[in-house]
């Protein structure tokens, strides 16, 4: 069935969490959407944007949860991700316009080894011009658009860990989890700077959303063949998860 499809049917009235697996190319509104129309849900949220490009789990909060849409969203995060050296963006991921294609012939894996366990622990990031952090009122990403650059100020983040779990160079293969307001695409590009060579994200997946995981997710093609039935039965109930509103 489309996703498309306006169903004739009464208000979906409860309330509870839904773990989504994000695909690639859908945006996380794309997903409030399919399931506000697909099962007639009045409020719907979600806890944590991932980028179109990037993958894996997002927290849905449907009904009454969506008051916890806040407090859930400044969850520690976890994400499995792909960072390709010698390349530089506009982006700082493969989504934007190349910068920069340099020699890394002379880095080593022992280098990036090295280099990664600088990147923990309490850091301050730039934010990149296409995050959707406002300044001026204006979201950074509908600056960047217009053709503008402005002068970001450092935030403070937390690396809570950072694993390199494979290395092929050009490509790194690593696990982080961070805290809130973490961008892992400035962090491959803070890497690549400090292997003087530049580096950008070439993938990312989330796993892990505070006490939620990827592993007890549904994957928007099961969602699509479900009817409110269905929905309430994959509803994480918000008094077994011990979660006061």
């Amino acid at each position: 069935m489309s996703e498309n499809k306006q169903f004739k049917q009464p208000p979906f009235l409860d309330s509870g969490i839904l773990l989504v697996d994000k695909p690639p190319e859908w945006t996380s509104h794309d997903v409030v959407n399919l399931i506000r129309r697909r099962f007639n849900v009045k409020k719907v949220g979600h806890c944590g944007t991932l980028d179109p490009a990037a993958t894996g789990l997002l927290v849905m909060v449907l009904g009454r949860a969506t008051k916890l849409s806040q407090k859930l969203s400044g969850d520690d995060k976890t994400y499995e991700g792909n960072m390709l050296i010698g390349t530089e963006t506009d982006s700082q991921d493969l989504d934007g316009t190349i910068t920069a294609e340099n020699d890394w012939s002379a880095v080593t894996k022992e280098q990036v080894i090295k280099v990664s366990k600088e990147f923990t622990g309490e850091l301050y990031q730039t934010p990149p011009m296409v995050s959707a952090k406002k300044i001026g009122g204006k979201r950074l990403y509908k600056l960047a658009r217009e053709g503008k650059v402005v002068e970001r100020e450092p935030v403070k983040i937390k690396i809570i860990c950072l694993d390199i779990t494979e290395i092929d160079l050009p490509y790194v293969k690593f696990t982080a989890s961070c805290s809130k307001g973490t961008y892992i695409r400035t962090l491959c590009y803070d890497i690549g700077k400090q292997l003087g060579c530049g580096a950008v994200l070439a993938g990312l997946r989330r796993t892990q959303c505070g006490m939620f995981s990827i592993k007890n997710s549904t994957t928007v093609e099961k969602i699509k063949e479900w009817e409110q039935e269905e929905l309430a039965e994959n509803l994480l109930w918000l008094h077994n998860l011990k979660i006061p509103i």
